[in-house]
């Protein structure tokens, strides 16, 4: 390959690739359909005239997605890319999924859409498979279209059902754009220069790695020099004690609604919180007449492997669950899930919802779930998700810039660090590494408050032939970028 000109800072650098040999991909047979849409420049031309600036380009080089095949995605020339992030942790049982396809294929020659002021069957069939995966009282369950309108949802729930107004979410949370969602996210490049709505609060947050007081959590992977508690980790309570002081000294007494939280925080990082933290801020927030969310938008439907929800890991019973994302593996539908008790407190008031629970979601829905149990994905997630973790140690022992490996399951996050410090490592050089992945075969996601997080998010359906591509492609895009500096 011809030499590479990049930038590091103000430097300008010359990587020499000819005794770098890419990664072999692994083997696959299918063969992609011919693309026949807008070339590439006119794309560059649509996209500069038609949609916003906002929506920036992820890559120096952007590539044109033509198909998706399980864990493949397919560019405009027909190259094909393991797919790390699965379109922001969405894709759960694979691109184009045969028994997904099919389902949708036959509903949409019966029925498109009624709204669900009518019956139709197949939203029976889905709430009644889709309950039976939740604990306790959760059985209630509306059908909305994305993760953002199932969190709006499920705050005004939790403040009609408790006569409250306020909520409290972490630090470097994020659980969508929406004007309200806004004030409930706690990640500053989520939220615009507006008067944002009152009544939303934001605790300390419970960072094994950055966290002042550290911490053990769920996972293969500690920080180095972590506590190794038995049971719930002894940071927690400290944690907790800053979520009572902000209760005790913020929030207006008598005026919480909820404590807003996911499971494992999905685009900071994939943080993990201390074992027993969320336990004791529910025990805490019950004190307070306040409900628990659980935001399972990226942790549910087994990704995490020991469980089929992220909340289940942690050892405590939400009182309302919101859902996304891998609902529909890619189709747009949502869900909120609460007790009759609580939806009960909605009662009185019109609702209706054009789209949320229409024919083809249920029907996707339903043909997911019965993918990730037919192919046991949530038990691939634990195994392949294990292995993943161990490789990516691995590379931490010999990359002095990898400061943390974290996740569960196949919700995993790989931090990158200045070397013998916890300075995150600058975007631009991040960036690096990020677009060099790519140009050997992998896309993988990057977030975290700094920007130096690698989420690793894939297709529930990966295999550790996979994994060791993974793993190659990294070690061989960090050797590329060290050797640079």
């Amino acid at each position: 390959m011809a030499d590479k000109v990049v930038k590091l800072g103000c430097n300008t650098l010359v990587r020499h690739y000819a005794t770098a040999q890419a990664p072999t991909i692994p083997k696959c047979d299918f063969v992609p359909k011919q693309y026949t849409g807008p070339s590439y420049q006119k794309t560059d031309k649509l996209k500069a005239d038609h949609l916003p600036s906002v929506l920036y380009n992820i890559y120096k080089r952007p590539m044109l997605i033509n198909q998706g095949y399980k864990q493949w995605l397919f560019d405009h020339e027909g190259r094909r890319y393991l797919d790390l992030f699965a379109g922001i942790v969405t894709v759960s049982v694979g691109h184009c999924h045969p028994k997904v396809v099919g389902a949708l294929q036959e509903q949409i020659q019966t029925l498109w859409h009624c709204t669900n002021i009518y019956r139709h069957p197949k939203l029976y069939e889905y709430v009644e498979q889709l309950t039976s995966k939740l604990p306790g009282d959760l059985k209630v369950v509306y059908l909305v279209n994305s993760g953002s309108e199932a969190n709006d949802l499920a705050s005004i729930l939790a403040k009609a059902y408790t006569g409250n107004l306020d909520v409290v979410s972490l630090q470097s949370s994020y659980h969508g754009c929406s004007y309200g969602l806004m004030g409930l996210t706690g990640t500053q490049s989520y939220r615009m220069k507006l008067n944002i709505p009152a009544g939303y609060y934001h605790t300390m947050l419970p960072d094994p790695y950055r966290g002042i007081w550290g911490g053990c959590r769920d996972s293969l992977s500690q920080v180095p020099g972590a506590c190794s508690c038995p049971g719930d980790c002894v940071t927690a309570d400290k944690y907790v004690h800053q979520l009572s002081e902000l209760l005790e000294n913020s929030v207006p007494k008598g005026r919480l609604a909820a404590l807003f939280a996911e499971s494992i925080q999905g685009v900071n990082g994939t943080v993990q919180f201390p074992k027993g933290y969320l336990k004791k801020a529910h025990q805490l927030v019950k004190k307070y007449g306040g409900l628990y969310i659980a935001d399972e938008v990226q942790t549910g439907f087994g990704r995490t492997g020991d469980a089929f929800w992220g909340f289940q890991n942690h050892g405590v019973m939400p009182d309302i669950v919101t859902m996304a994302k891998g609902i529909g593996n890619g189709f747009p539908m949502a869900a909120v899930v609460t007790t009759k008790e609580i939806a009960a407190a909605h009662a009185g008031t019109a609702y209706v919802n054009t789209f949320g629970g229409n024919p083809m979601a249920t029907s996707v829905g339903k043909a997911v779930l019965d993918v990730i149990e037919e192919e046991q994905l949530q038990q691939n997630c634990k195994v392949v998700g294990a292995y993943f973790v161990e490789q990516l140690m691995q590379l931490q022992k010999i990359h002095p810039i990898i400061g943390d490996v974290r996740g569960k399951g196949l919700m995993l996050g790989l931090e990158f660090v200045v070397p013998g410090t916890k300075d995150p490592l600058s975007v631009a050089d991040v960036n690096i590494i990020f677009e060099d992945m790519k140009d050997m075969g992998v896309l993988i996601g990057r977030g975290g408050r700094f920007g130096n997080v690698l989420r690793i998010k894939p297709p529930m359906c990966i295999n550790k032939q996979d994994v060791d591509f993974a793993i190659s492609v990294l070690d061989q895009a960090i050797k590329n970028y060290t050797s640079c500096v």
